[in-house]
């Protein structure tokens, strides 16, 4: 590794770190209204932007750039697909679930169906992720950077 490259990172880290400190170190992070939507003040731009880039990962980055190289760029309608899924969601949905309090999928469904049901899905969702989301984005991330070293 250079010693340039890893200055570069632990510089950036730190600013990352300071900025996003100064900025929300007057917010209350204890609600699930201030953690996720920052107190209700972030405006439509920054929740689209964060949409769009929890979006993207190394299964984007690394696999469907494979998949495109290896084969054709049909794997591209997936995420073009996504984009005008999330776009339609931000557009119509998002108000409402707002204007309703609402911050998260268990919360949603917590107030359509009840508490057990938002405990069952909270679960779930966890598990979903750590066994089949994770695996495959630290494994993509690692060969990837495998490659490169």
């Amino acid at each position: 590794m250079n010693i340039v490259t890893v200055g570069s990172f632990i510089f950036f880290t730190v600013l990352v770190a300071y900025i996003s400190y100064r900025f929300t170190r007057d917010e209350n992070l204890e609600t699930s209204e201030g953690y996720f939507l920052g107190g209700r003040s972030l405006t439509g731009w920054v929740i689209a932007g964060s949409l769009l880039l929890t979006n993207l990962s190394t299964e984007q980055l690394v696999g469907l750039n494979a998949d495109g190289y290896s084969f054709n760029m049909s794997a591209m309608g997936w995420e073009v697909g996504s984009s005008i899924a999330l776009v339609l969601v931000a557009l119509f949905l998002l108000p409402r679930y707002l204007k309703g309090g609402i911050t998260t999928i268990p919360d949603f469904l917590e107030s359509r169906f009840d508490s057990g049901t938002k405990q069952i899905v909270t679960i779930l969702f966890l598990f979903g992720y750590v066994l089949n989301l994770l695996p495959p984005i630290l494994y993509s991330g690692a060969t990837g950077t495998k490659q490169h070293l």
